[in-house]
């Protein structure tokens, strides 16, 4: 790593996971950047302005005034760093910072910063999962601040969850990150839906399967790090996107699924077809509650759904199109037949076996992909997250090398 350069500001807030801020800072140092630290007074109790001024050999700002009654200028600050990580930021900054309530010093450079702002939360269990603190973190990411998520872990109540500040080497390699001009698909455009479609019976009941997206968000995650603009286009699901640079379309069926593809595929350089589309719906939706007392046996009439990936693939251009696969049997001779059916450059071929650890649900899966051209890649099983960053560097090699 080479921070060389780099100005670094570091805001702490009052967390016990303040201690682990100085071993960040040396090695920040370590690596050649500038740092300066802004932070709140309670952020004191848990580590001290000595401690952080002999680390920094600078001024640790705390307040609007210093001791000489001369003015710590935060607009100043926010246009002297390259980026701004706030750590540990606890529940009431985030809060705070969602609102633009501006009542300290820190909260005051924050508003000011024009650089990157970066937050990486620390709290116990209880108030991470609190509706408030999620709706809070959705308004950040929706201004472009970004997200470090917490680690799990034992917690400082005696709990053991997510809420936990990183430790500093991953702190920094998140920062790393940021800096690195080493990214493979910082000038593409991604397109991929995922999750489920569902088709509704009536206003309670819907046609649907046991796709979770995780396959999907995954692969949104590994090429939005890698630089990529991604558009998700997402149906149904508990899942939410962390990287910024993502841009999350929520759907319900495959309509509206194929609809919203369409308005983002002709500027996207790859369109991944994630999702695990219902192939049909039903002819007519039933405005109201269909009583199985009145009914008896019940026949359903169903119709195809439009085809996103044939419909989509068949009007490219320029665009490397990628779908995906899952059979149950003949699966190599099916995937490739949906290859060239499809008009896809690629497709991979899901292993749908529960027993195995892979398939709808897992976090982890093993994969076949196949080129139009006929190259194959062949995964080991592996967690959904190494094997999106698979897809990633195969279709790097294959169609941008």
């Amino acid at each position: 790593m080479d921070f060389r350069g780099k100005k670094i500001l570091l805001g702490i807030t009052g967390g016990i996971a303040a201690y682990k801020i100085p071993l960040l800072i040396r090695l920040l140092l370590k690596e050649g950047a500038e740092v300066k630290v802004v932070i709140t007074k309670s952020a004191e109790d848990f580590v001290t302005l000595k401690t952080l001024s002999v680390l920094t050999k600078g001024e640790v700002y705390k307040d609007f005034y210093d001791s000489n009654n001369s003015w710590n200028n935060h607009v100043e600050l926010g246009l002297w760093a390259d980026v701004f990580l706030i750590a540990p930021c606890t529940a009431n900054t985030l809060a705070k910072m969602a609102q633009g309530i501006c009542d300290n010093l820190l909260l005051a450079t924050y508003l000011s910063m024009r650089g990157k702002v970066m937050v990486a939360p620390a709290m116990d269990l209880d108030m991470w999962e609190h509706p408030s603190t999620q709706n809070n973190l959705k308004t950040l990411k929706s201004y472009g601040v970004e997200l470090i998520d917490p680690a799990s872990g034992a917690l400082a109540s005696g709990l053991n969850g997510k809420g936990r500040l990183p430790e500093p080497e991953s702190l920094l390699k998140q920062l790393a990150e940021l800096f690195s001009t080493d990214k493979p698909w910082s000038d593409k455009k991604i397109l991929i839906t995922a999750g489920p479609t569902y088709e509704d019976i009536d206003p309670v009941r819907f046609i649907g399967n046991h796709s979770t997206g995780k396959m999907g968000y995954a692969l949104a995650e590994n090429f939005a790090k890698n630089g990529a603009e991604v558009t998700l286009v997402s149906g149904p699901t508990h899942l939410e996107v962390k990287h910024p640079r993502i841009n999350c379309i929520s759907v319900r069926s495959a309509t509206q699924m194929l609809e919203e593809s369409k308005k983002h595929f002709s500027d996207c350089h790859v369109a991944i077809f994630c999702a695990a589309v219902s192939d049909y719906k039903t002819a007519q939706t039933a405005t109201d509650k269909i009583k199985r007392e009145k009914q008896g046996e019940m026949t359903l009439a169903l119709v195809q759904n439009p085809d996103i990936a044939r419909t989509l693939s068949e009007g490219k251009k320029d665009q490397i199109c990628v779908g995906f696969a899952l059979e149950t049997s003949a699966e190599v001779e099916n995937a490739k037949g949906k290859l060239k059916r499809k008009n896809l450059d690629a497709i991979v071929l899901n292993k749908q076996d529960v027993n195995a650890g892979t398939g709808f649900g897992s976090n982890t899966n093993k994969i076949f992909m196949f080129s139009s051209d006929n190259r194959v890649f062949e995964s080991e099983l592996k967690s959904k997250d190494l094997i999106a960053n698979d897809i990633q560097t195969t279709l790097k090699d294959w169609f941008f090398t």
